[in-house]
């Protein structure tokens, strides 16, 4: 038997690493122990080499799982590293060499998240995006109670535009060379269900589970069906 993979957890925009912590929890009932990243959110070159010092420092084979934006980053930061065992893909962009957030988003009819950004400058140039406090319950996570998305609204790490508009640069997509695990919700108004059906079945996914009137918030609304997931890749990887 392989050395028991670390499960590395990497958010995406308008979330933070605590947005784990309900999936933290049943990998440590599991004995799979975890590490949420704090993703910079502000670029996708930047964001990986973070995420790959991450992986370094740990010195064992990681099973790398990312959210949203955060499928960006693990799909480049994992590009030709061989301590990444698996990848997972929780309501996260899977992309191509070339595409990037923005196009894939609106790859498919039905997101309705450029209505609900509010932009402002910053000064290392560009914009820098968040979800409007009043309109974050709806577009985010429509299946947390209000008082949980009226907490989660506030600690929203907000995003770069050239974060979701710098494209893969990895000669190859990680996806390709190492086996990939999809879970995204019917109900997404981030990320249309179709783009990530299509994401998925373009992946050669392992396995592709779609959550019934579930939103964009995988990790907090539907814990059990993302840790399910990952079990999935971490049984492949101890194989």
């Amino acid at each position: 038997m392989n050395e028991q993979p670390v499960i590395v957890l990497v958010h995406g925009a308008f979330a933070e690493s605590a947005s784990w912590n309900r999936v933290i929890q049943r990998l440590h009932s599991r004995g799979l122990p975890a590490v949420a990243v704090a993703n910079p959110l502000r670029s996708v070159e930047g964001d990986a080499t973070y995420v790959r010092d991450v992986i370094a420092g740990l010195g064992r084979p990681v099973i790398l799982v990312g959210h949203s934006y955060g499928g960006m980053v693990i799909t480049q930061a994992a590009a030709g590293n061989p301590n990444v065992r698996a990848l997972v893909y929780v309501a996260a962009f899977a992309p191509e060499p070339g595409e990037n957030a923005f196009l894939l988003s609106g790859k498919f009819e039905g997101s309705t998240l450029a209505g609900a950004l509010v932009a402002y400058p910053v000064a290392s140039g560009g914009n820098e995006f968040r979800i409007a406090a009043d309109k974050f319950h709806h577009q985010f996570c429509a299946d947390l109670d209000a008082g949980e998305a009226a907490l989660m609204a506030p600690t929203q790490r907000p995003v770069t535009e050239r974060a979701l508009t710098d494209a893969l640069t990895a000669d190859e997509p990680a996806w390709r060379a190492t086996p990939s695990w999809f879970v995204h919700g019917e109900r997404d108004l981030n990320i249309p269900a179709a783009a990530l059906r299509f994401m998925a079945e373009r992946a050669g996914s392992r396995g592709t589970r779609e959550i019934p009137g579930a939103s964009h918030a995988l990790a907090a609304s539907q814990p059990d069906a993302v840790t399910a997931v990952i079990l999935d890749a971490a049984d492949h990887a101890q194989e």
